[in-house]
């Protein structure tokens, strides 16, 4: 048996909105709209990758999801103009990894790292 993917589902009671918001700040693409849940997608391909944590590092809560960027700064930017809260950043860690926290529209903890 092979593991061919692993889907973040993130809680939101207006999906469509969330989903704007993904959209415009990440550049993903609407696959999917039934109205109680949203697809997004991305163009690129990605490992299949899932970590289990007891804190998010440096004693921060765990981030319900992870997205990684080739252009931190400019994510940054693109967050804030969409009105949502950094919480957390942005830092280069000890360990080499630099990323920051924001909670979006629904409230979810999304730690965004440099890829």
């Amino acid at each position: 048996m092979a593991v061919t993917r692993i889907v973040a589902n993130l809680r939101a009671e207006n999906p469509a909105r969330i989903a704007d918001f993904y959209r415009r700040v990440f550049g993903l693409h609407l696959a999917l709209d039934m109205g109680w849940i949203t697809f997004l997608e991305g163009d690129s391909q990605q490992k299949v990758e899932m970590h289990a944590a007891s804190q998010g590092g440096n004693g921060t809560d765990v981030p319900v999801i992870s997205i990684g960027v080739d252009d931190l700064e400019g994510c940054e930017e693109a967050i804030r103009a969409a009105g949502a809260e950094i919480v957390y950043g942005p830092v280069k860690e000890e360990w080499g990894l630099r990323r920051f926290f924001f909670r979006d529209p629904a409230g979810n903890l999304v730690n965004v790292v440099d890829s």
